[in-house]
């Protein structure tokens, strides 16, 4: 190993309050935090800070005002603008003014559901600036999702844009505002809207509000001193019931993980450019588009745009070339589509990839068939991390910013300093090196990572009762022995779809509501594109005709409920689900059929011939010598 890695992640485990300590000093401070860990109330707990103010005030005093903070590039508008610190601060503070004015105050929950633009950057970094909770919905959800979220932070404010825009595809978002907010029982004082010229939505009068007109008569806010174990936000995920998961991420350690991360895990300085091609409405967003290379004195790029079609395959390499980005950041999904678009790298050769020096990904494990192909192609490190929303930033990867340049195909690095892995067995016994087990994290969790669900606190609890004195992940994984973490896919019924964490549970329980539906299976099928795709089965009821238009009318429902990112394209009906004798679906041979595993007849199925049916019905074969 790297003496800088090794050296840093014993330190961090040997005393982490010392190491987090010392790295704290990277932030600014109102009232410099003397403690680290405290039971029970979080990270750094007798610190004050604002968020806004590190990202955004403290560059332009000291003396960087007209350094580029944010550039926004939009191809499927044909915008490009940049956006200076001097600048930023002042759209940041007058947006923060407006709220005031609506009455929003230190501790109000505002929710944020709106397009890739720079009125969402805004906003966040307004909430932050007068220390209200921000909830930032990705606009890609339908209205009942929007419900939940709505109904469980109970925000005095909603904030959002007449529409967004999927490729060339214009998206209105105010009928979905209007529907989810029928459908909430929480009644919202306030929506502010922003007019977008392709699309112009009607306004309710006496609740909705002109987002132009509200701004223009508002006065510059100052920042408001927060403790550093107020939340700074709420970032709902899919749970595995279907209810979504409140994390909430707390202001001082939240700031001081950022702040290391860039420089330490990407090896980003200030004044250099980084790229995060994800959305706000994701935890990559929050933390590496919005607020971590703001933190850090990077340029920060806002893209509104796909990877391909937008116009083509080359998109992100003509964005790469001409803003000159050092570090980039998207979704092995997104590599894969340009793959399948441009499979000789003939983009790349013809533009080029300017002074950019490392490509990172996360949101989905990435396959070592594409990374290879990435990294032959750019002639680059190409470096895949894990992390989840839950944890707010890299808890594997190769630490770049420490000198560390090793990596392998398939393995998301090693753990981050701060992070204390361990791979269990069921009963929570360690594993033998090279073999698969839950992958955990020992407890307490570094700074950034969350410190509960809001008004969930028994379903925080949940996720250290399996192993005592442990996060449970929900991954399974292993570590080679060489040190190298490799992390395999889920132990629950989450899925990555596209780098989008989504819930089987919550499709099925969609699915159960159909009428003509006595019981279903979704599981995650691998998919080339995008990792994995949900694929349905259901039974029909007694007496139901089983007819061709059901399969749609149940990809309707789904998309209607959870909106396009559920992506669930197909539905097999079929006569039974094969089950245990205790009545248990079993999923897992399902999935196995689905991905061309080899899948015997498990001994203790009450129904073979259902499972003989779902092979059949994807064209495999059942290995009879197998059980």
């Amino acid at each position: 190993m790297s003496a800088t890695y090794e050296d840093a992640y014993a330190s961090s485990l040997s005393d982490p309050d010392a190491f987090w300590l010392e790295a704290a000093g990277a932030v600014d401070w109102i009232e410099r935090p003397q403690s680290g860990w405290t039971e029970g109330r979080g990270w750094f707990a007798d610190g004050t800070l604002n968020t806004c103010y590190n990202a955004v005030d403290r560059h332009v005093a000291a003396g960087r005002g007209k350094d580029i903070a944010v550039i926004y590039e939009s191809p499927v508008t044909g915008t490009r603008q940049q956006i200076d610190f001097d600048t930023l601060l002042e759209r940041v503070s007058l947006t923060a003014g407006m709220l005031k004015n609506l009455g929003i105050a230190k501790g109000d929950r505002v929710i944020i559901y709106m397009p890739m633009i720079p009125e969402t950057l805004f906003a966040m970094l307004a909430c932050a600036r007068i220390g209200a909770i921000h909830s930032v919905v990705f606009g890609g959800f339908a209205a009942p999702e929007l419900a939940k979220r709505i109904d469980d932070a109970a925000p005095r404010a909603l904030l959002t844009a007449s529409c967004g825009i999927e490729g060339g595809r214009i998206l209105p978002y105010k009928p979905l505002v209007d529907h989810a907010l029928a459908l909430a029982s929480h009644r919202i004082e306030h929506v502010v809207l922003l007019q977008r010229p392709q699309c112009v939505a009607e306004l309710v009068p006496g609740r909705d509000h002109d987002w132009t007109e509200s701004y223009e008569t508002a006065g510059p806010a100052a920042c408001v001193p927060v403790a550093a174990t107020d939340p700074l936000y709420i970032l709902y995920t899919s749970g595995t019931t279907g209810t979504p998961k409140g994390v909430v991420r707390q202001n001082g350690g939240h700031a001081v993980a950022l702040a290391w991360s860039m420089r330490h895990i990407y090896g980003a300085q200030a004044g250099e450019t980084f790229w995060a091609a994800s959305d706000v409405g994701w935890v990559v967003g929050h933390s590496y588009i919005v607020y971590g290379p703001l933190i850090a004195g990077c340029t920060t790029l806002l893209f509104e745009g796909k990877p391909v079609g937008t116009p083509d395959a080359g998109t992100f390499w003509r964005t790469i070339t001409a803003h000159r980005v050092d570090i980039f950041f998207t979704a092995p999904t997104a590599i894969r589509a340009i793959r399948k678009e441009d499979p000789e790298g003939r983009f790349i050769q013809d533009i080029g990839t300017g002074r950019l020096r490392a490509m990172f990904l996360a949101g989905e494990r990435a396959d070592p068939d594409t990374l290879l192909w990435a990294e032959q192609q750019l002639d680059i490190p190409v470096i895949d991390h894990w992390w989840q929303t839950e944890l707010g930033w890299p808890a594997v990867a190769t630490c770049l910013g420490l000198g560390d340049r090793r990596r392998r195909a398939g393995s998301a690095g090693f753990p981050v300093p701060g992070f204390r892995f361990a791979v269990l067995d069921d009963d929570g016994a360690p594993v033998a090196p090279g073999a698969s087990g839950h992958m955990v994290i020992g407890t307490p969790l570094p700074p950034g990572c969350y410190s509960s669900l809001w008004n969930n606190v028994e379903g925080y609890g949940r996720a250290f009762q399996s192993f005592a004195g442990h996060y449970e992940s929900g991954d399974a994984g292993h570590v080679d022995d060489d040190g190298f973490v490799h992390i395999m896919g889920r132990t629950d019924d989450i899925i990555n779809v596209a780098g989008h964490r989504l819930s089987t549970g919550q499709i099925e329980q969609i699915i159960a509501t159909h009428p003509a539906i006595a019981e279903c299976a979704v599981i995650g099928a691998d998919d080339q594109l995008k990792g994995m795709i949900p694929l349905a089965f259901a039974v029909v009821k007694s007496g139901v005709n089983a007819a061709e238009e059901l399969s749609g009318e149940i990809i309707s429902l789904v998309r209607e409920e959870l909106g396009p990112v559920a992506a669930l394209k197909q539905v097999v009906i079929v006569n039974a689900l094969p089950k245990t004798r205790s009545g248990k679906i079993l999923r897992a041979a399902i999935r196995g059929l689905a991905n061309g595993r080899d899948v015997g007849t498990p001994p203790t199925i009450e129904n073979p011939g259902a499972l003989a049916a779902i092979a059949a019905s994807l064209q495999v074969r059942l290995n009879p010598h197998s059980t």
